[in-house]
């Protein structure tokens, strides 16, 4: 257990990630000491740098952030997922700082190859310059676009998306190994997933390890459609890939009364993020639509509404559910959102409140017919239909 009082650093990061549980391959904590962070950060504070936090490092002109540092927890658990061995050939796409290439190849030896695409000029410079700081040259550096992967050095072990995708390429899945494996932050209507899905013999990937996670969007011609709409001119954000929702119609219907109600259930954040917002992603009515919703920092209160959470919406009816609520929610319009809120929180106990570490995902190549399947969601985009549904 490190001490408060000990100088930021890589050891006092990997103690403190131990502590927490988050950290338990011997390969990756010894990734994490041998490559310091710092190298990939310049001018950027150590307290932050060697904490378990997301940094930023790219911004549009909107101030949107259109790359980062990845929260070390969440490079950990992707990791995980990936399985590396020594000798392993790996594609990551989205080079971002260098950083998580870096810990790829520490894992892989010097008999192992890393290769990563970086879209953004600029923030490919920038990995170059940080490998080079940091010893790490052999890392191949790649500015293109990540979308069609890099055959030259196919096939491939191991492929890692660090950006959200809609879907996955077909390219990325004919680069990789028959016995590989491919992680990549998957976009699930209102959530984000990361999968870690494997090739099966009838040509779908399945992927039987799912974790929320949050990435910024790929760019370039993969790229999926805008995930984030803002009601009126307020500080309401709406999260969901739908193309349902209508910024005007909800400003109309959410500037009507509202009434503050309750599911009569109460439940804490993690209870909703990794239990209740799964399962009411998959078991929405089709006239409604799920979405996450965030409200800036600045103190307002659109609508009566702050903080993070979810809702559920449809033409002239919405529900608003905060995640540190407790059960309290906040509805407007006609009962229709908030009576299958309440049904579906229901059926949820009913089933035993199955968590994230049941989901389930299948993927099948576009080419082929939509699957007609008994439970869960199908989502038909651009390479495959996406089957995803709880394993109860």
């Amino acid at each position: 257990m490190s001490s408060t009082s000990e100088p930021p650093s890589p050891h006092r990061l990997v103690a403190e990630l131990k502590a927490s549980g988050s950290l338990r391959s011997p390969a990756i904590e010894a990734a994490l000491l041998a490559v310091p962070r710092h190298l990939f950060l310049p001018g950027v504070e150590l307290e932050q740098v060697y904490s378990d936090r997301s940094i930023p490092i790219k911004r549009d002109a909107g101030r949107m952030i259109v790359s980062s540092s990845s929260q070390p927890t969440m490079m950990i658990i992707m990791l995980e997922q990936l399985k590396l061995n020594r000798g392993h050939n790996v594609l990551e796409i989205g080079a971002g700082t260098g950083y998580n290439a870096a810990l790829m190849q520490h894992i892989v030896g010097t008999h192992g190859r890393v290769t990563t695409i970086e879209l953004d000029k600029d923030i490919a410079q920038w990995a170059k310059d940080a490998l080079q700081r940091a010893g790490m040259t052999q890392v191949n550096v790649v500015e293109t676009d990540g979308a069609a992967g890099y055959p030259p050095r196919a096939a491939y072990d191991r492929i890692i998306a660090t950006v959200g995708v809609w879907d996955v390429p077909r390219a990325w899945v004919r680069q990789l190994k028959i016995k590989g494996i491919l992680v990549a932050p998957l976009w699930l209507e209102a959530l984000q997933v990361s999968a870690a899905l494997i090739p099966q013999p009838d040509g779908t990937l399945l992927s039987r390890d799912n974790r929320l996670c949050g990435f910024v969007q790929l760019r370039g011609v993969a790229a999926g459609p805008a995930t984030q709409l803002r009601v009126g001119s307020s500080t309401l954000y709406l999260t969901s890939d739908s193309p349902k929702l209508d910024g005007a119609a909800i400003h109309a219907l959410l500037s009507e009364d509202a009434e503050d109600a309750s599911l009569g259930t109460p439940l804490d954040a993690d209870d909703y993020w990794h239990g209740f917002a799964p399962y009411l992603m998959l078991n929405t009515p089709r006239d409604l639509v799920f979405t996450g919703y965030s409200v800036g920092d600045d103190g307002q209160t659109p609508y009566g509404i702050s903080g993070t959470g979810f809702a559920v919406i449809g033409r002239g009816s919405a529900c608003f559910v905060p995640m540190r609520g407790r059960g309290q929610m906040r509805a407007f319009g006609a009962a229709d959102a908030q009576l299958a809120l309440q049904d579906a929180l229901a059926d949820w106990n009913r089933a035993g409140r199955p968590t994230i570490a049941s989901l389930r995902l299948r993927l099948y190549p576009a080419d082929r017919p939509a699957p007609a399947v008994q439970v869960g969601k199908v989502y038909s985009r651009r390479d495959h239909h996406v089957h995803a549904w709880l394993e109860m």
